[in-house]
Order: structure tokens, then sequence, then C-alpha cells
């Protein structure tokens, strides 16, 4: 087993087992965008079943955004092919958010209409918990998002009730780094799919990675702080995902 394969493992079951995010007999909606973090997400998650003492059910949801590179047809490929309960939502989210009204940010409207698409898909599963493949560098360049862009202190969390206890967010992956999951990914050989918007490249969310980034590479120390300081930041009810 590589050290990629090892870190996922032992950071994902850290997480879990910290924040207690995972029952005996819970429904878990797993949401695939079909990047490299929630497809390793997925695979890591039905992995998992085979050395634990409870049981969970999983279904894969992919959002198809509607543009004209249509993921849809690709990950239920992935799906068929590896054996996952899933289901694909066709939707035109994609150009909903991004016409001329909402030219200055379409990646929250996008994020919006996801988020709603899948708290609905989960309601119609009968699935108690969504959860996301979102990572520590997520969580990093999240809090500066809303930091700069809607003045609030406020970032996602690892564990989120909705709909007074209802439903609950988890995110397995919060404690891994991006560059980690990268590896283990391309080691196990799943696709990146692209979902082919025409924003992803220059949005707000790819700005802060940017200056992120740069600064990382001044100090080893800066991106382990940050991440360490914003745990204490308590979660705002309403959150705002800016993208």
């Amino acid at each position: 087993m590589s050290y990629a394969h090892k870190e996922m493992k032992r950071l994902m079951g850290k997480a879990i087992y910290n924040f207690k995010m995972i029952m005996d007999g819970d429904r878990i909606l797993v949401a695939v965008s079909g990047g490299q973090d929630s497809l390793s997400l997925l695979w890591l998650l039905r992995e998992r079943l085979k050395r634990i003492p409870i049981d969970y059910t999983l279904t894969a949801v992919h959002v198809e955004l509607g543009f004209p590179q249509n993921t849809g047809n690709s990950m239920e490929e992935f799906f068929n092919e590896h054996g996952f309960d899933y289901a694909i939502i066709q939707s035109s989210i994609g150009p909903r958010a991004h016409t001329k009204e909402n030219r200055e940010n379409p990646c929250f409207l996008c994020s919006r209409l996801r988020r709603k698409a899948i708290f609905e898909k989960a309601a119609q599963l009968g699935c108690n918990k969504i959860a996301f493949g979102h990572q520590k560098d997520d969580f990093i360049e999240t809090f500066f998002l809303n930091l700069f862009f809607a003045g609030s202190i406020d970032t996602i969390q690892p564990v989120q009730e909705l709909f007074d206890g209802k439903l609950t967010i988890i995110r397995p992956l919060h404690l891994l780094n991006e560059i980690v999951i990268r590896r283990y990914a391309d080691e196990m050989g799943f696709p990146e799919i692209d979902s082919g918007c025409p924003t992803a490249r220059s949005s707000k969310r790819a700005q802060i990675r940017s200056l992120l980034w740069d600064l990382y590479q001044t100090n080893r120390k800066i991106k382990g702080n940050i991440f360490n300081a914003i745990q204490g930041v308590e979660r705002i009810e309403g959150f705002r995902d800016i993208e």
C-alpha cells in the first residue's frame, strides 16, 4: 500500500471517528462532481465497509450541469464499471448561472442550485447524510472567499446539521491536503472529469487559490497555521459559499 493510500485511510478514518460522522444504519448520498476528490471519497467509503463493524449504504449522485460537455455519460460509465449505486441529476444549472443577469458571480448561483438539487435527491432517496469531497484546501479557500467577498468570518465545517437534524452534511476528507488526494487518485487511475464550465479557471476561488499558493511558497508552515486557526471559527447559520 502506497504512502498516499495509507494517508487517505488514516486521515479520513480519523475525521470520521473524531466527529462521529457515520453511524450504523446511515444512508449516505455521496455527491460526486467528477473531480478526483469526490471519486476518492466514494471509493474509500465503500472500501471502509470491509473493515469496520457497522453497516451503511452509499448512493453516488452526480449533477449534470447542462454544459455542452455532458459529464453525466462519463460518470454513469464509471459508476456502472465499478458497481456503485448511483443517480444522475439532469439540469441546466450551468447555463442558467452564466446568464447576463448573473455575470458577476455565476459560481455562487451554480453552487446554491447544485446543493438544492442534491438536498432534494437525498430526501427522495431517504438519505439522512450527504458526504462532500471537500478537503483541507477547500476549507481554507472558502474562509478567504467569505472574508474578502462577503465580509464574513465563516467557513465550511466537517459536520453540519440541517433541517432540524433531519439531514447532516459530512466532509470526511477535511484533514487531507489536495496533493495527497491527487497522488492517490492518480495511483488508482481515477479520471478527472471536466465539467466544461467556462469560468472555472477565472473564478474567485481560482484567484484565491493562486494567491494562497504564492504565499505558501514563502513559508511551509503557513498553510497549517491557517488551517489550525480556522478550526476555531464558529459556524454562522446560513453559510455562504462564494466560489
